[in-house]
């Protein structure tokens, strides 16, 4: 079993002038370092994938994978629908860890809040070399 994800293979010229005598090998399914998507062939949840965000592994990693595999597997009218604790369960996790889960209403506001002191530095810097010109312009 190979541990490496891609191979290197180096060619010349000549290599690239005839037809390609490669051969693909098949995927093995059950290859646990193979990256895969949110669910793998089997209908589990991936929880090492990039696409998570480290979710399931941060502080409220328990949480979350209470409630994600709830959502998963629910067979409810209302997908989801039974997860209601564990959701809340989890959002009282993360709230109790605010620089690592923002609140969408206040990143959005930190977001805003640093653009406008952007935009006041590059305007006073703005203001500022018009100034230098008045001025330079006025002693000429």
């Amino acid at each position: 079993m190979s541990y490496w994800k891609d191979t290197i293979i180096f060619v010349t010229k000549e290599d690239h002038e005839a037809p390609s005598n490669a051969e693909l090998v098949e995927e093995d399914p059950n290859d646990p370092y193979e990256e895969r998507g949110l669910i793998l062939p089997s209908g589990e949840i991936n929880w090492n994938c990039p696409c998570l965000g480290g979710m399931a592994s941060g502080p409220c990693g328990s949480e979350f994978k209470e409630a994600f595999s709830c959502f998963h597997y629910s067979k409810e009218e209302v997908k989801g629908s039974e997860c209601l604790d564990q959701f809340r369960s989890m959002q009282e996790c993360m709230q109790r860890y605010p620089e690592l889960y923002p609140q969408e209403d206040e990143k959005d506001e930190k977001d805003k809040q640093e653009q406008a002191t952007e935009s006041g530095a590059n305007a006073a810097s703005e203001g500022q070399k018009d100034n230098d010109t008045t001025e330079s312009e006025v002693k000429s």
